[in-house]
């Protein structure tokens, strides 16, 4: 069991490696779009290159292990039981987060296509904004799994709240130095 759990975890932590780097090279990426020719087609193909290498490579598969070992864990630790009864809803609610970490996942992807094929519907600090999602996830997740029932639900989300709100405020203060430059 411990293998199982320990195979998790490091899939887990490969599959965020990806989903933290993947949007940094989709702001790039976009950000080469500025460029002049032929630096734009030069940084692009090399771009390009990194993020299918990333995405198939890693990410990807990191994915699919990430969920086989989770719900491989799950069944054989029992705690499948615990899913819809009190004692378990730190659980459930670490499912549901997990299910729109695979949402975001896949909407990943889709940027990611779009920008092979030279389209770009984001902004860079649209990008910037979408990699911290990440970031939240992870955060939700892991406080769940380590503190389990013994955390408050108003005072859960009260932290999630307040660390959004940080996150997004470095994010604007980011942009604001940045112009300033």
């Amino acid at each position: 069991m411990s293998y199982i759990k320990a195979l998790h975890i490091i899939f887990v932590v490969t599959w965020f490696a990806g989903l933290f780097y993947m949007p940094r090279l989709l702001v790039y990426n976009r950000e080469a779009q500025d460029k002049p020719e032929p630096a734009r087609s030069i940084l692009q193909e090399q771009f390009i290159v990194m993020m299918k290498r990333l995405w198939y490579g890693i990410t990807v598969p990191s994915a699919i292990l990430t969920l086989i070992f989770g719900l491989t864990t799950m069944v054989i630790s029992g705690y499948h039981k615990l899913l819809f009864r009190p004692e378990g809803s730190w659980l459930l609610l670490k499912l549901v987060f997990v299910l729109f970490l695979y949402i975001y996942f896949i909407i990943e992807h889709r940027m990611f296509r779009q920008q092979a094929k030279g389209i770009f519907r984001q902004t860079s600090q649209q990008l910037r904004i979408w990699n911290e999602i990440a970031t939240i996830f992870l955060v939700a997740i892991v406080m769940l799994v380590v503190v389990k029932q013994n955390m408050s639900a108003v005072w859960g989300l009260a932290g999630l709240i307040l660390f959004i709100v940080i996150l997004m405020s470095s994010i604007k203060i980011y942009k604001i130095i940045r112009k300033s430059k």
